[in-house]
């Protein structure tokens, strides 16, 4: 059993969060509306233009057809605002004197953005999974809770949005910021709330963990919260060695040995304006993004004892009038259940919590000890050995660069992974994480302070001196 955090009242010991890629609400659970139909989720009545500009284009109507999908819609904030607005994010678009910084979204352009990325791809992003084609998350919603309105913290791409499960801001960053990969991202993480609050944590990992883009979390004390997912979780698991908070993270390169478990990719209904930037940061030119507005919904399940059976959460009911759930609400409810001290920004401050989920005034004794096995939606393995790696692969083979002192090279950031395949990409991230780990081993053994990042720009061979001989025929060779 985890440590128990300073006067916590709440039932709830260990919380453990496991964190998917890409899929909206109502593409992987709307359909699960036609089990409970308390949940608001899809009808089949939905649907979009295939031009949001030309009514006569005709319409594609939301379907139960979703089956294995390999092309990944746009995600970008661009991407995003034409699915949301089924306009062209401009310049101005965000601007305080501009009808489209307040105008609610038209939910009009899922359709043409597809469409513009491939053709006949609207097929695929206006479809969902019927619930038999989804048994394990079909049986966790009957069997515990689901979340019908929770939205992602910002409209853009994965790695801004995984900035704020554990930190409630981006630090500015509205799209994939490789200066910020190299550096870390400074800000104050709920791991460190935790510690401060005499809590535990700990990171199950199946690849070099994301929690790695923040500088904070680079520090040798915390080189020991890092655990092989594979190795150590079930048997933390069987010996009540759990952490009073865990993050697992996933599979993100899917190969035959150790298919993607991650969920990538696919498509979002649904988005909230007006709401709290988290550090009063503006995003960077040239849209100048002001982090007052929320993304779209996404798909949230809690398990536990202690939830009742089929329970539905639908909108907060604080801690403000316009408070939603998002991915700062995790911060909020850590810090509700374990009695932390401080919020980390000013949106998870705002943002609202869910331990009321915790329905129940003792555990049940009825929760299923085994799922159901997930159906086989694809008919051909993994080729890794060809396949190219999708945005945020490209980012973690970045992030690995910058552990092993490969950032310092003129491949770096993307030379290093405009060509590289997922079976290059499985062999790079672990041979740099070993590297990241071996030096903080040995600084630590060294007596290196706890608070030290190790400085991987010492790893890298410098070059010997040219000869005066090798300099003349360098500049001859360039002109110079």
């Amino acid at each position: 059993m985890a440590p128990e955090a300073t006067s916590n009242t709440f039932p709830i010991k260990t919380i453990v969060l496991v964190v998917q890629e890409n899929r909206s609400f109502d593409h992987m659970l709307g359909w699960m509306k036609s089990l409970n139909t308390d949940i608001n989720g899809v009808t089949g009545g939905e649907s979009n233009p295939l031009s949001a500009s030309d009514p006569s284009s005709g319409r594609v109507f939301f379907g139960d057809g979703s089956g294995y999908s390999e092309p990944d819609p746009g995600h970008s904030l661009e991407a995003t605002h034409q699915q949301l607005y089924g306009a062209t994010l401009t310049s101005t678009t965000f601007s305080s004197n501009s009808n489209a910084s307040i105008r609610v979204p038209t939910m009009e352009g899922f359709a043409q953005q597809a469409e513009s990325i491939n053709k006949g791809m609207s097929d695929i992003v206006m479809n969902g999974f019927k619930p038999e084609m989804v048994p394990v998350y079909k049986e966790l919603v009957e069997e515990f809770a689901v979340c019908d309105r929770w939205f992602a913290s910002i409209p853009t791409l994965t790695q801004p949005n995984r900035l704020y499960i554990h930190s409630a801001t981006s630090h500015g960053a509205t799209e994939n910021d490789t200066s910020m990969l190299i550096k870390g991202y400074p800000q104050k993480t709920i791991f460190e709330s935790l510690e401060e609050g005499g809590c535990t944590f700990g990171i199950y990992h199946q690849y070099p963990p994301n929690t790695l883009f923040f500088r904070n979390m680079r520090k040798l004390k915390y080189l020991d919260n890092y655990h092989q997912f594979d190795l150590e979780f079930k048997d933390h698991c069987e010996k009540g060695k759990l952490p009073n908070y865990v993050v697992i993270e996933n599979r993100y390169l899917d190969t035959k040995l150790l298919p993607g478990n991650d969920d990538h990719p696919a498509h979002d209904v649904s988005e909230v304006i007006g709401v709290p930037s988290p550090d009063d940061i503006e995003g960077p030119e040239p849209y100048k993004f002001k982090f007052d507005r929320l993304g779209v919904r996404v798909p949230v399940i809690m398990i536990s004892p202690w939830i009742e059976r089929g329970t539905v959460l639908h909108g907060p009911s604080g801690p403000y009038p316009t408070s939603e759930f998002e991915h700062s609400s995790l911060a909020a409810t850590i810090k509700k259940i374990f009695n932390l001290k401080d919020f980390l920004t000013k949106r998870d401050a705002w943002a609202g919590t869910f331990e009321g989920v915790l329905n129940r005034s003792s555990p049940r004794e009825d929760c299923p000890e085994i799922l159901s096995e997930p159906v086989k939606m694809r008919e051909f393995e993994p080729n890794e050995d060809e396949a190219k790696l999708t945005d945020y692969q490209g980012e973690m083979v970045q992030m690995a660069a910058t552990l092993n002192g490969d950032h310092n090279k003129d491949t770096y950031p993307h030379k290093l992974v405009e060509n590289m395949t997922v079976s290059e990409a499985v062999k790079y991230v672990g041979g740099a994480y070993k590297v990241y780990c071996d030096e903080c081993s040995k600084a630590k053994e060294s007596g290196a302070d706890e608070h030290h990042v190790v400085s991987f720009e010492a790893l890298l061979p410098k070059s010997s001196p040219k000869s005066f001989v090798q300099k003349l025929f360098s500049c001859l060779i360039c002109d110079n």
